[in-house]
């Protein structure tokens, strides 16, 4: 973890600044945690808000290395962006952090004058195992309160599937990809056990969940990321479930290609993209975004 901090310390360097940065605690059974907002100048309150969740396997990053992604994001769209700071696995294994993630979307809709956020206007996104948090957070939400009262999910590269077929796992994910075959499947272990492979907990592996009655999704992912085929899968699938579906495979991008946005044109035009979305769909109603 800390060389991991230490690699992805020149990729958060620069970008917009901040009209404030600031730390909240929340209690939550699953155990306390951090939320880390961002807030760019200009900002009426309340203000619409994406809650982002890190990505790392469930087991590395944190708030820190994904400090810049969260500020361009907040400056490009013109919201605030939460950032949560959940447990990691293995020392916390699932459902650790999607507990932690749920109760941080509570918290932010039972506070959002604490927040200075409107409570109607919450969009959830994430990348790689951050975008399987934010989708089965999602799902939670849809189960547990007939309706997931979240305006959208961002999902960047996710990791939807404890499978990963042959012919990806051999033509992008060798050994010496940015994210390989043998490394996702370590990451699933570390976060569900050693069993990893036959889980079939619709929460854990979003490929088995219904896919129903989720807000509107923009999914994102290079066509050279090893979980390639399983994003053009979730997309293919939500769509067959009713979801509003917005997607953009970027040819030639690697895992993780959005942290190269300093030196990334395709990377910056994700970024552009989606922050376009979330205008669009945390406008107050009868504003044009």
């Amino acid at each position: 973890r800390a060389i991991a901090e230490t690699v992805r310390a020149p990729w958060r360097a620069g970008g917009p600044t901040m009209a404030q940065i600031t730390t909240h605690r929340i209690d939550s059974a699953a155990g306390a945690f951090d939320l880390r907002l961002y807030r760019p100048a200009g900002l009426r309150h309340p203000a619409p808000a994406l809650v982002y969740v890190h990505g790392g396997g469930w087991c590395l990053f944190s708030l820190d290395t994904h400090d810049r992604l969260m500020r361009e994001l907040a400056a490009r769209a013109g919201i605030v962006v939460v950032g949560i700071d959940y447990a990691l696995a293995p020392e916390h294994p699932y459902p650790t952090a999607l507990r932690q993630c749920v109760d941080a979307v509570r918290a932010l809709r039972t506070r959002a004058d604490d927040f200075g956020l409107d409570a109607t206007r919450l969009a959830i996104g994430g990348d790689s195992a951050g975008a399987n948090l934010a989708l089965a957070t999602a799902l939670q939400l849809r189960d547990a309160d007939g309706h997931t009262g979240l305006a959208g999910l961002l999902l960047h590269y996710g990791a939807f599937d404890t499978a990963i077929d042959a012919d990806s796992a051999a033509t992008l994910g060798a050994a010496d990809a940015m994210l390989s075959a043998d490394e996702m499947a370590d990451y699933w272990r570390a976060y569900l056990g050693p069993a990893a492979d036959r889980c079939r907990d619709p929460a854990a592996v979003p490929a088995h969940a219904a896919l129903h009655a989720l807000p509107p999704t923009l999914l994102l992912w290079g066509e050279r990321d090893v979980l390639a085929a399983q994003n053009a899968a979730m997309a293919a699938r939500l769509r067959a479930s009713g979801v509003d579906v917005d997607t953009q495979a970027y040819a030639g991008a690697p895992h993780s290609f959005l942290e190269a946005m300093s030196v990334s044109e395709i990377a910056r035009d994700a970024l552009a993209r989606g922050a376009g979305w979330l205008r669009t769909r945390l406008a107050p109603a009868g504003v044009d975004a």
